[in-house]
């Protein structure tokens, strides 16, 4: 692809966008050998100093339209996006994701700024250069990471790593003596903003730190930390301590009561049960109750069947008068039998009369013999 090899640049250094005649310079034909996007996720990003861009085919300039449209078809448009990156998190993710999806062929550059610069002009981190460094090397969005990146984007340093655009949220960032340090990037027409995530940021996160300071300082100690590690005072950790054991006995007793609060539900589940077949129950044995004993039962017909057999064996019917007599054998005289007369006349009136009487029917007897 024909390419410029030279450039007009602006007051600030920064070329210009090409105008619609023909460029009067010679053209040659150079091939564009600068990297590609990554298309696997099984490696970090490298380091700019590590795959840094040796094409030596100059870069003509792009416009956004033209970038839009997928120009130049044999090289990705270099997007650049800088800034701290101190505990890296949602926010600054969407950043970059929107940066890397600005043009259909897009290579992201991301700039991360060195402890001592970002001190001197920003603040105190949290996190070391090294560890903002690697963050960054492990966001799935990120082509290459640019260490000790610029605080102000300079012409030379535009030009080293052939950057096409700058993506950065357009809010006005006033640092370094300047209202906007982007300020001369917008004028090229360099630059495409990104949308801030609301709600999440480094500052609100150190904010929620910073204000429940004890709660994460008791957290830290009762995980083994020291008080020195954490800068605290003998009577505060103390004090600490002391609250950790409160809280220890706070759930302890939040347990207890969960855990009565189960039982009692288990006993009230099974009395609601108990009392439910206590009632089958019940109305079971009533019901075989009034089958036995009731009106029309089993046990007043039984009763007054067996009364009238008892009944019947008290009061027999009669016997016949006349009973068949038997046979008698013939080998066998018959038993004589014996009449008794009483005697008809009136008893007697005195003890010796009755004696005379008894003395007269035993002589009877005698004479019989």
């Amino acid at each position: 692809m024909p390419v410029l090899t030279t450039d007009a640049e602006s007051e600030t250094g920064i070329p210009k966008s090409l105008s619609n005649e023909p460029p009067s310079e010679t053209m040659e034909e150079i091939e564009h050998t600068c990297p590609q996007p990554r298309l696997t996720l099984t490696a970090p990003a490298p380091f700019a100093d590590e795959t840094s861009c040796q094409c030596q085919a100059p870069h003509e300039k792009l416009t956004i339209a033209q970038a839009r449209l997928g120009t130049p078809v044999d090289r990705p448009v270099r997007v650049y996006a800088d800034g701290i990156f101190d505990l890296f998190h949602s926010g600054h993710a969407r950043a970059l994701m929107q940066a890397k999806t600005l043009f259909p062929n897009s290579y992201l550059l991301v700039g991360v700024c060195s402890d001592d610069l970002t001190h001197k002009f920003k603040g105190f981190t949290v996190m070391n250069e090294a560890e903002r460094y690697e963050a960054l090397r492990h966001c799935r969005y990120v082509d290459e990471v640019i260490r000790d990146a610029p605080w102000t984007l300079t012409p030379e340093f535009l030009e080293k790593h052939k950057i096409d655009f700058v993506a950065h949220d357009d809010i006005p960032y006033s640092s370094a003596g300047s209202d906007d340090v982007y300020k001369h990037i917008k004028e090229a027409g360099m630059f495409v903003p990104t949308q801030r995530t609301e709600g999440i940021s480094t500052s609100d996160i150190i904010t929620r730190i910073v204000r429940d300071y004890d709660v994460y300082a008791r957290r830290n100690l009762q995980r083994g930390y020291t008080a020195k590690e954490l800068n605290v005072s003998f009577i505060n950790e103390k004090k600490y301590r002391f609250q950790n054991q409160v809280d220890k006995m706070k759930e302890k007793v939040k347990n207890v009561e969960e855990r009565s609060k189960e039982f009692v539900n288990r006993v009230e589940e099974k009395s609601h049960d108990l009392i439910q077949k206590w009632e089958e129950k019940s109305r079971e044995f009533i019901g075989n109750f009034l089958e036995l004993f009731g009106p029309d039962g089993a046990w007043k017909q039984m009763f007054q069947e067996r009364s009238s057999r008892m009944l019947q064996a008290l009061s027999p019917k009669q016997s016949p008068v006349s009973s068949p007599t038997r046979s008698r054998s013939p080998s066998r005289s018959p038993s004589p039998t014996f009449t008794w007369l009483p005697n008809k006349t009136s008893p007697p009136s005195s003890p010796k009369a009755a004696s005379a009487s008894i003395s007269s029917m035993s002589e009877g007897d005698e004479d019989e013999k």
